[in-house]
């Protein structure tokens, strides 16, 4: 049975079965997506943590510089 499904970078439509870089077409896509994780083009959303201040943070940094 053949899975066709939209690579996740290029959109291009392609067999799931003769990828072996799925959910994207070709190993070219994949690592795209990879430098766009690592260039910071894709990020997760993170809502603030109320247990830790700001200013908590600020001290920690002010330690690493």
């Amino acid at each position: 049975m053949m899975a066709v499904i939209e690579c996740a970078t290029c959109q291009k439509e392609f067999d799931t079965q003769k990828s072996a870089a799925v959910p994207f077409c070709s190993h070219r896509c994949r690592q795209i997506d990879l430098g766009r994780w690592l260039n910071e083009e894709y990020g997760l959303p993170v809502e603030p943590n109320e247990e830790e201040p700001l200013h908590d943070l600020q001290d920690v940094q002010e330690q690493v510089e």
